[in-house]
């Protein structure tokens, strides 16, 4: 079993939490003081717009953007949980009486629902990404360390990442053995496993207490506002990743260090111990070399073990990753390289994925392969890779042309969009024209002004690197510059310029 730990930075502008199996860095979660985590905090909101034609409703709940509400979202609908939870695996859609209450939702309409004006009490299940803003929902989730309360939906559930049937159902018995009546649905998260009745019990008991409290909160409470708070980004990690796999968290300032304790000390008791404070003069990312790793996670090329590479290209509606060989050779068939590339490009996919927490469709463009014993080899491997990601995704078959499309679940912006803006040269094209190209249309402007020229000369200003293109690489170009002027031609490098602006100014 890999050994797995949490370490976390945390200083007064970020908390930076990193989770690294067998050493190597494979989860990050970033939080800013002035961007402090939103999903699963709930808010009193008041309707802003009402979208028949796209049956959803703008809501106003405080922030820089009003939140998201689709019809569905208004509606009790098991399948539209927080996108942090987990799920449940049984499926009912087969059962007529299932079939008639989905009928029965889609033709509720939005209009008829809400209007303008309307206070509501939301939750924020998806974090706002580029320019949306937050999706919410009006069924809230509230997660404690065994259990998912959800007080609007009448339902009793196990998560989908237990797979063990007899465990299942014990689970399943024992929190229709505690469930009170009228309380709404609960579902078992894989914390529970090996947890007895009481646990459960007790965790039902403080979500319950918790839930009465927001709903008296927003009682007295004037729309837009926040009602509760979801914990800090680590507290949260402790409470739904923190197990027995891990060995230890560790922790660089005292005060975190201390909550940290008192938190696994409430949830669980035997594992206050592996919680330790870092005290080294290196700072904590550093030391375990996690800071170079996070440089490479916002690089477009990854380099694998063997000289071969990836390319991970993100767009805004999908992310596109290309395998190569790059250097790796191989030893005997071309068909046994390519399997090896594509096999260790798996893995590397898989801890890219989780690392930059990239979401929506994925296009995985393998190195084709002659053998199709080989394409279900590197087919069967990424799904059993994509079983330690605890984000929901759905692959499909490769393609005759060697491409896997996926999905993967998008719950927060990913580690590029938090971490970098789109450049100020490029606007995000991620190309700028090319020197020849400039220098073409400096020729072209001189052409157009020619006219006003009046035998006088002209200055070129420009930025540096054009200039010295224009003296050296494109003379020639100089050279017809002042053919077409017959008058003294000056270059006057500026180095504020960007490389795609130019001014000829006549003299």
């Amino acid at each position: 079993m890999a050994r797995k730990e949490i370490i976390t930075n945390t200083d007064e502008d970020e908390t930076r939490l990193a989770i690294l199996e067998d050493g190597q860095l494979t989860e990050v979660f970033l939080e800013r003081a002035q961007a402090h985590g939103l999903v699963g905090n709930i808010y009193k909101g008041r309707v802003s717009r009402v979208l028949p034609g796209m049956q959803s409703a703008f809501v106003d709940i405080g922030l820089e953007r009003d939140g998201f509400l689709y019809v569905s979202d208004v509606l009790a609908d098991i399948e539209q949980f927080s996108s942090w939870m987990e799920g449940d695996e049984d499926d009912d859609s087969h059962k007529p009486g299932k079939r008639r209450s989905r009928r029965a939702r889609e033709r509720q309409r939005i209009e008829d629902l809400l209007k303008k004006g309307d206070e509501i009490l939301v939750q924020i299940s998806k974090a706002p990404i580029g320019t949306k803003g937050a999706r919410i929902t009006t069924h809230v989730s509230l997660p404690g360390r065994f259990l998912v309360y959800m007080p609007t939906v009448d339902h009793v559930g196990v998560s989908r990442k237990i797979p063990d049937r007899n465990e299942r159902n014990r689970l399943r018995k024992i929190i229709h053995n505690i469930r009170p009546k009228n309380v709404g649905g609960l579902i078992a998260r894989t914390a529970g496993i090996g947890q007895n009745q009481q646990d459960f019990q007790d965790d039902t008991m403080f979500l319950i207490e918790a839930w009465e409290e927001i709903k008296r909160r927003s009682e007295d409470t004037k729309a837009p506002s926040l009602i509760h708070k979801d914990l800090s980004v680590l507290l949260r990690l402790l409470r739904d990743v923190f197990a027995d796999d891990f060995d230890r968290v560790v922790v660089d300032d005292e005060q975190e260090y201390q909550r940290a304790k008192r938190f696994v000390g409430q949830l669980q008791p035997t594992m206050v111990d592996k919680i330790e404070l870092y005290q080294k003069k290196t700072p904590i990312f550093d030391f375990f070399k996690i800071q170079q790793e996070l440089d490479k996670a916002l690089e477009a090329k990854v380099w694998l073990k063997s000289g071969g590479y990836l390319v991970i290209d993100q767009a805004e509606a999908l992310v596109a990753i290309d395998i190569n060989t790059g250097k790796y050779v191989g030893k005997r068939r071309l068909e046994d390289t390519v399997l090896k590339t594509n096999l260790e490009a798996v893995t590397e996919i898989v801890r890219q994925l989780r690392l930059r927490d990239m979401g929506g469709i994925i296009v995985i463009d393998f190195i084709d392969m002659e053998e199709k014993a080989n394409e279900q080899k590197v087919q069967q491997a990424l799904i059993e890779e994509l079983k330690k990601d605890r984000a929901k995704t759905q692959v499909l078959q490769m393609s005759e042309f060697g491409l896997v499309q996926l999905t993967r679940q998008r719950v927060k912006q990913s580690l590029e969009r938090i971490m970098l803006q789109p450049c100020p040269y490029c606007s995000g094209s991620g190309r700028v024209k090319s020197v020849d190209t400039i220098c073409i249309e400096i020729l072209r402007e001189v052409r157009r002004l020619k006219s006003e020229l009046n035998g006088n000369g002209v200055v070129i200003r420009t930025s540096p690197a054009i200039a010295t293109a224009l003296e050296h690489s494109e003379r020639a170009m100089l050279r017809q510059i002042r053919s077409e002027v017959q008058a003294p031609v000056s270059l006057l490098p500026d180095g504020h310029l960007h490389q795609e602006q130019f001014e000829v100014v006549c003299l």
